[in-house]
């Protein structure tokens, strides 16, 4: 009985490598120049006519869209460092591709590609068991944070469970995509084509932006401009209109302007050559020049700060003086007589008891202070925004305009959940900082600098407006959490490698 249970066996494993094999001789090796081939073929074009004879140019776009669709979606899981890279490309990209008003929900396909790029995640991990990626400060606090958002489900005071379900994608799942940056990450070259991407994506933000300012807005965007009174009561100030370039308003905009100026002003310090400085200096004017037409003041503000904090980490005469020369010139902007609109709203900025807005937001913050204080977990993750106007309108938190990330936090999450992000931001940036003074590296040096500025931008920027909830923010803020740490493991590697090399010289 046993013997032709193994004789069976054998058999159907037989038939199966031999079906595995005529599949592969037939596609691969023949690539279909037979008989199925012909078959097959005659079939697929027979199908794509029909289908275009019906549908017209739809079926033809949709079997296009098909066939790369599928392509990608194989190169995200088994090519990780594809995925990464179409993933940041898509965060900067998903508004543009709303506002052309295809039916696709853009919002999901980024969601698919973060569980495709954890899915190769964990089959790697398969192959290459590495769990060192979940210890460490700056992990241990996002688990609890990502613990503390899920369990926010069970809130007693929540109006609803629909608004959390909607919103933890966009405050936790995204959070986790540190952990396959983190694994995937792991060379000084991939590092340089993202930085490299980063600056080029911004570069088009900046272009579309002055295409915006100086020639205009297109039909897809005019359009999204007059579909609601309440864009044009936001964005139309002073007979002038705030723009957006590719984002999805112009906070978004003027806050990645800001951030990719300071990654190349961080790169300006590094040990690179003089036209590669000079090239980046004319970014640097692209980027702030692009953010000036925002018309967004919290983003104003985050130029000079950073520019503080960078004067703080890299202490010397030569940075003093060119502190002192910068500051001279901000003074300048901020005091000088102007009828310049743009001008006028970035010196607004620095006069906040002037401005009627700052006030207002003020205000809102004293007057909810007490619902926080009196709620430890607060009312529920989605309560404000979007997600509490659509979900309980008629709730106390649905009718509060947060205007903050960290006031949104502090309302939905409590003064708890405020206390255990604010642990999050500061582990960040010490584990930043203590990477900055040990690395030996130069080259990786230089790139925790430019590290440390655009999450200092961020964590400043998260105060006055809600930084860090929209594409691409989300998703580039969770690639420098992730990029502070690989750069401070890629340099003790270094490290432990040459004194290995030493210790076997001496040996």
């Amino acid at each position: 009985m046993d013997i032709h249970s193994t004789s069976s066996e054998y058999q159907v494993s037989g038939s199966k490598k031999s079906l595995k094999a005529k599949i592969r001789e037939i596609f691969w090796d023949e690539k279909l120049t037979n008989l199925f081939g012909m078959f097959f073929l005659l079939t697929l074009s027979l199908g794509i006519g029909v289908a275009t004879t019906f549908y017209g140019v739809k079926a033809g776009l949709g079997i296009i869209v098909f066939l790369l669709g599928v392509t990608a979606l194989y190169c995200i899981v088994v090519y990780p460092k594809f995925g990464i890279i179409f993933l940041l490309i898509l965060a900067v990209f998903v508004f543009s591709l709303i506002r052309l008003g295809l039916d696709v929900p853009w919002g999901t396909a980024v969601d698919v590609v973060e569980f495709l790029l954890m899915l190769g995640f964990f089959i790697s991990q398969k192959k290459n068991k590495d769990w060192g990626v979940v210890k460490g400060p700056i992990s241990t606090m996002i688990l609890i944070w990502v613990f503390f958002n899920f369990i926010e489900v069970a809130n007693p005071t929540a109006e609803s469970r629909l608004a959390w379900v909607y919103t933890i994608r966009a405050v936790a799942i995204v959070m986790l995509m540190y952990f396959v940056f983190v694994y995937q990450i792991n060379t000084i070259s991939f590092i340089r084509l993202i930085l490299k991407l980063w600056l080029l994506l911004a570069l088009i933000g900046a272009l579309y932006g002055f295409k915006q300012e100086f020639i205009g807005f297109s039909a897809a965007e005019d359009e999204y401009l007059h579909s609601d009174p309440m864009i044009s009561e936001l964005l139309f100030i002073a007979g002038h209109w705030r723009k957006f370039s590719i984002f999805s308003d112009p906070v978004s905009f003027s806050y990645h302007m800001v951030v990719s100026s300071m990654l190349c002003i961080g790169l300006m310090t590094g040990p690179f050559k003089t036209w590669k400085k000079v090239i980046l200096g004319i970014l640097v004017i692209l980027f702030i020049s692009a953010m000036l037409f925002s018309g967004t003041r919290g983003a104003y503000v985050l130029v000079p700060a950073s520019l503080g904090f960078l004067f703080i980490l890299k202490f010397s005469r030569k940075m003093l003086f060119i502190g002192s020369a910068a500051l001279l010139i901000m003074v300048f902007l901020i005091f000088i007589p102007t009828g310049n609109q743009t001008l006028v709203r970035f010196q607004s900025a620095f006069k906040p008891s002037d401005d009627a807005s700052f006030n207002v937001r003020k205000n809102n913050q004293k007057r909810i202070q007490p619902y926080i204080l009196s709620h430890p977990i607060g009312g529920g993750l989605g309560a404000v925004g979007t997600w509490g106007v659509r979900f309980a309108p008629n709730s106390y938190l649905a009718k509060f305009p947060p205007d903050s990330g960290y006031v949104r936090v502090a309302v939905e999450l409590g003064w708890v959940g405020l206390f255990i992000f604010c642990c999050l931001m500061f582990t960040i940036m010490r584990v930043g900082i203590n990477n900055y003074y040990s690395i030996q590296n130069p080259e990786l040096k230089v790139y925790c600098l430019c590290l440390l500025l655009m999450i200092f931008a961020y964590n400043i920027g998260n105060y006055p407006q809600e930084a860090l909830v929209q594409f691409p923010a989300n998703i580039y803020f969770s690639v420098c959490m992730a990029l502070i740490n690989v750069v401070g493991i890629l340099d003790r590697k270094e490290i432990a490698k040459k004194k290995k090399q030493l210790h076997l010289l001496n040996v």
